[in-house]
This record gives C-alpha cells, structure tokens and sequence, in this order.
C-alpha cells in the first residue's frame, strides 16, 4: 500500500512548503521513499485526487470543537460548518474566531476537541503561535472537496483513505518533551539536531514496533531539516500506515468518535 504523511502548513511557500513523503507499506514494514515540496495548494489539492489505492495522514487539525461549533451557532454537520467557514473566507474565518474569544473569561476563549485532550494538543480554534485554526481553515475544505474516505467524518473514494495525524504525539512517545525543532534560524540548536536523530533511530531500531506493530525503514537524511517538517511528514505516515493495518477496527479510531469533531490516529488514543 502507497503511505503518504504530510506536513502541512497554512500558507505554502519556498520557506515553509507543504512536506510529503510517499512511503510504501508491505505487510507491516514501512519503507521511506521520495520526499517533495509543494510550494502552493494547487499541488497538495492535485495530490489528494491522484487516484488511489493509498492512504494520506495530514498534519492538521480536520474539524472543531463541538463546544465551539454549537456556541458560535455554525451549521450542525461536519460538512456544513467546514462549507461554512471557508464561505467566509480567511479574513472573515479569523474575526469571527476572534470575536468569539473575545468577550469570553481566560480559560474559556478556545475550546479543545475530546481527541485534543486525549492527545495533547491544542486547540483548533488557535490563530497565533502555532495558528492550527487557519490550517484547518485551508485544509479542511480542500479534503472534504477532494471527495476522499476520512474515517469518521466523510464518506468518499474508498481508495483515497485520508487520516487526522499529529506527529507531536508520537515524537513525546520517544524522546519526551525534548524539543526537535524550530523554524527560526536564530532559535536552532544541535540539541534539537540530536533529538531529531534520536527519534529516527528509535524509529530505524524497531522503536515503534511495540506501539504500532511496524517496523520502519528511513534515511538518515530526514533528520536534517531543523524545521523538521521532513521528520514529521514521516512520523505523519506511520500513523497513516497504522491506521491502514487497523481498517478493519474503523482504522484504529473509537467506536464512538464525535462525527462534528473527527479524532487522531494513534493508538494510545483509540481503544
């Protein structure tokens, strides 16, 4: 089976493409192949209808909060409020995510889905920072578009398989919370550049055999990127691949996943 994990970003450019790695599953070994760089959403868009058999694990967040999305007021299905936002376009999409968390109390301005909570990570509604509320806002509208099978969310092409991935959440299952990376060029360290390669030699070394019953094969050359976007588009098809080997237990996800909110691939967080 062709694996894809990709690194995603809300504004592709030279500096900060969209990160694919195509890898190939055989049984339960993954072997890492090519490595490209999309530098606009035409060529992430052509990508998602390239016909399948594969299967894609995206590094952003698929939906919101059910909290957020009945307090705001949007539309009830995942379909409707994904059509919704991206109506009212990237600045629109930010005033009303700004509007909403403006008059709230601190701790109550940005709402976490239950599979962020089980995973760790932030809040889709995030604009600054690490603004996931604007990747959500590119790349939700352009999977659902695409007219591909998204677990839980969407029923498409049953041979473009697409799955919520979040590299964060298998990194700490290696290294902890050493951090691996860092896109200013001022901030990076040969630290980060040692956890990179830590990671991927565990990875390399039957580290995530226990975890996801996969044994890994990637070059060296993925740690190199201290934005690490390379390592992370990995990470992203490991998931991907485990969701693959768990397709006939709903791709490793819960039973009872929220169909307004979506879940992440990954077995710590799945039954």
């Amino acid at each position: 089976m062709i694996i894809y994990g990709i690194d995603f970003t809300s504004r592709p450019q030279r500096s900060k493409p969209i990160t694919c790695l195509e890898s190939v599953l055989e049984g339960t070994h993954l072997r890492a192949g090519n490595l490209t760089e999309w530098r606009d959403f035409a060529a992430f868009e052509a990508a998602l209808r390239k016909p399948g058999p594969w299967v894609a694990g995206i590094d952003f967040p698929f939906g919101q909060s059910r909290r957020f999305i009945k307090t705001i007021g949007w539309p009830d299905t995942w379909q409707g409020y994904v059509d919704h936002a991206k109506q009212l376009g990237r600045q629109g999409f930010r005033s009303a995510l700004d509007d909403y968390r403006k008059d709230r109390p601190a701790g109550d301005k940005e709402h976490r889905r239950a599979t962020d909570i089980a995973a760790g990570s932030i809040s889709p509604q995030k604009l600054y920072g690490t603004p996931v509320g604007l990747m959500f806002f590119e790349g939700a509208p352009r999977i659902k578009e695409a007219g591909v099978t998204i677990p839980g969310l969407q029923q498409g092409d049953p041979l473009r398989i697409v799955v919520e991935a979040y590299p964060g959440i298998l990194a700490r299952s290696l290294i902890g919370r050493q951090s691996y990376k860092q896109d200013s060029k001022a901030k990076q360290t040969r630290e980060q550049y040692k956890a990179r390669m830590e990671i991927l030699n565990l990875v390399n070394k039957n580290g995530v055999q226990p975890s996801h019953g996969l044994t890994v094969e990637a070059p060296n050359s993925l740690a190199d990127d201290p934005g690490a976007d390379h390592l992370d588009a990995l990470l992203c098809a490991i998931q991907a691949a485990w969701a693959w080997t768990r397709r006939h237990s709903n791709y490793g996800l819960p039973t009872t996943i929220d169909p307004l909110e979506g879940w992440i691939t990954h077995p710590t967080t799945s039954p």
